[in-house]
């Protein structure tokens, strides 16, 4: 069969493979622990689900407009105003099905053959694929674990070429949960308008930080507008991830030009996610600082425990639910590939954790803390024993 060259620019997700066999163990009566689900433990709040029960009630079943109905984007412009600071309008919002497809409308709705994206790595592991799809160049800029892999201005400057067309940031970032400071994340955006370069910002996590670090959107800097693309999820604030609701802020031309793709492709978000997704966005916010309060208890012992590992060492995450221990002092036969290792400890283990080559960082794992206190500790017994046993066969 002849596929497309565009397909084989990019790669099945890493996270959905390693999830993928994880599933085939849990379905043969397995007992896995599961550090691997980049998304929460956690329940959709009653008013959320309420509100798309009664819009089945009410038979919103039916086509809305590509973009979304129009509440939900004056609601999407409202709530980002009222908790990061922005003041956009619903003509330069889009509702989107969920954060990555508003990621994947804007790169496709900007870039071309030959343009170049800087990636700040660790990445999520979409963002390269996605702007592999639209036929641009992925340039990585390496972050450094001394530094809790917090981006800075002057590590992206020597990467901006004639072929520059974006920078996207990642903050609170997955996998590392590193959160760039408020005047670090100014000096971007400068750096990115004075060379007339789009700052594509993913907030997905926005609202997860912890100790001094607090939600941020560089979008309250009033003149970043014209330079600025805003990435939403509803999907980790209010543990939505399979409802697929997600936004872009941006300018008009740029939003419209993102509700022309979706009009082709998916056209509407699900109605009734759109009306749940409402509900989210004017109702009460109460499980949000309960979710952060949990997760911050199990962040202080799935470190505590990793740290206790001889030879690991973790960098503290200011944000999101993921710990990025740096495991190249424990790799098999002194490999740099943590692919090999990640595999061993779900084949002996049962133990489910994402390599960092998926991120752009090999010689490390990613665990998701988006699991009770119970699994973390039985995850880091595993571990432990794990090494303790490699330790003894050699």
């Amino acid at each position: 069969m002849r596929l497309a060259n565009r397909v084989n620019r990019i790669s099945v997700s890493p996270t959905m493979a390693v999830l993928m066999e994880a599933e085939k163990l849990k379905s043969r009566g397995v007992d896995v622990v599961d550090f691997g689900p980049g998304e929460p433990d956690f329940a959709t709040p009653e008013h959320i689900k309420a509100a798309a029960i009664e819009a089945l009630a009410q038979n919103r079943t039916k086509y809305t407009a590509s973009a979304g109905i129009m509440p939900l984007r004056e609601a999407v412009c409202g709530w980002h105003g009222e908790q990061l600071g922005s003041s956009y309008e619903p003509a330069e919002s889009i509702v989107t099905v969920g954060g990555k497809h508003a990621i994947y409308n804007a790169v496709s709705a900007l870039i071309e053959e030959g343009d170049e994206v800087i990636i700040p790595a660790p990445y999520w592991v979409s963002f390269p694929d996605i702007v592999r799809l639209a036929g641009g160049e992925a340039v990585f800029v390496p972050t450094k674990a001394a530094s809790g892999f917090r981006l800075r201005a002057e590590e992206i400057e020597p990467a901006i070429t004639p072929q520059t067309r974006m920078v996207i940031v990642n903050s609170p970032n997955n996998p590392t949960g590193a959160v760039i400071p408020e005047e670090e994340f100014e000096r971007i955006y400068e750096l990115c308008r004075s060379h007339g370069i789009w700052l594509m910002t993913d907030e997905c996590y926005s609202h997860f930080t912890y100790g001094a670090a607090r939600p941020y959107s560089i979008a309250s800097v009033r003149e970043s507008k014209p330079h600025l693309i805003v990435i939403g999820s509803l999907s980790k604030t209010f543990a939505m991830t399979g409802w697929r609701i997600g936004y872009a802020l941006a300018p008009k031309p740029l939003i419209d030009a993102m509700i022309k793709i979706q009009s082709q492709s998916t056209s509407n978000p699900t109605s009734i996610a759109q009306y749940a997704g409402l509900a989210a966005l004017t109702g009460s916010m109460d499980s949000v600082p309960v979710m952060l309060a949990e997760y911050a208890r199990r962040r202080a012992r799935i470190l505590a425990g990793l740290s206790a590992i001889r030879g690991v060492s973790c960098a503290e995450p200011s944000g999101a639910f993921y710990a990025f221990p740096d495991m190249s002092k424990r790799l098999v036969n002194g490999s740099g590939d943590s692919m090999i290792l990640a595999r061993q400890l779900l084949e002996r283990e049962h133990l489910v954790v994402v390599p960092g080559d998926a991120f752009g960082a090999p010689g490390f794992l990613r665990f998701s803390y988006a699991t009770s206190i119970e699994r973390i500790e039985e995850g880091l017994r595993r571990l432990d024993h794990f090494f303790a046993a490699s330790a003894a066969a050699t």
